[in-house]
């Protein structure tokens, strides 16, 4: 692709993940009254996230026919295609449903293309703070045009973002609200000068290490590809990276789509 092919790209995922934001708003002016359901992995799901669902999936049919699509709440009830071709959509409609709950507006929509393991396009919304991420790459071969990575507020200009190296006087650490394991993130922390750290919710993590307003978001906890595989395409097209606990790239389209513990973290 050109370098225009994936400007017009991110543009598409911007549309659709902002569309199905404004449906995910809908229902959160009305979050109190929301039915919340159980899945079997213990995770709440609501209403919003299977309507966002419903909206991308078409929206994405549309888009790329001959891709497949994995998707959150689909693969919860067992609706996963087939992904040996190395093509394909991962899509989670609402990533943060607790906090989607808990109304502090911290959770995304998530779209991300990967390409023989590797997220080459993605897209981060969070609807009740009406911004937006994306970024676009090469794919694990190098081939492609130059990386994109940009913000955007409502009804406001695009401007391009950039990852940044460590700062002299420490690192700015950012970490889930809600999970993984405190003394796996103390040993990893104890080799950094750390100077801040900060919580988020849903995949935002991955959007202030590709902003530059973090250096690193260490994940010491479960997540599945759908959680992270947009935040990831954002924060490489920014010119950061995300690797394994041990030392290799992430990679997508695993047996079960679950992650093993990584390390985000901005240019070295």
């Amino acid at each position: 692709m050109s370098k225009s092919d994936n400007e017009d790209l991110l543009a598409a995922l911007r549309l659709i993940a902002e569309r199905a934001g404004k449906v995910i708003l809908a229902y959160y002016a009305e979050a109190e009254d929301i039915e919340i359901r159980q899945k079997e992995d213990s995770s709440p799901v609501t209403e919003a996230d299977e309507a966002a669902e419903e909206v991308i999936l078409e929206m994405l049919r549309t888009l790329t026919p001959d891709v497949p699509i994995v998707s959150e709440e689909a693969a919860s009830s067992g609706h996963i295609p087939d992904v040996s071709s190395g093509r394909f959509w991962l899509v989670d409609p609402l990533d943060g449903t607790k906090e989607f709950i808990n109304r502090n507006g911290e959770f995304t929509v998530n779209i991300a293309l990967i390409e023989n393991g590797r997220p080459v396009a993605g897209v981060v919304h969070a609807p009740a703070l009406a911004m937006t991420w994306s970024g676009a790459t090469a794919d694990a071969s190098g081939n492609g045009p130059p990386a994109i990575a940009n913000f955007s507020e409502t009804d406001k200009p695009t401007m391009d973002i950039r990852a940044r190296e460590i700062p002299d006087d420490g690192a700015t650490v950012v970490a889930s609200r809600r999970h993984g394991d405190s003394s796996l993130l103390d040993s990893f922390l104890a080799d950094y000068t750390v100077k801040d750290m900060r919580s988020a919710g849903s995949s935002l993590k991955f959007c202030l290490v590709a902003t530059g307003k973090a250096d690193l978001y260490p994940r010491f906890g479960r997540t599945m590809e759908w959680d992270t595989a947009a935040g990831h395409a954002v924060l490489l097209a920014a010119g950061g990276k995300v690797d394994t606990a041990e030392g290799a790239p992430l990679l997508y389209g695993k047996s079960g789509f679950e992650n093993p513990y990584f390390i985000a973290r901005g240019r070295s």
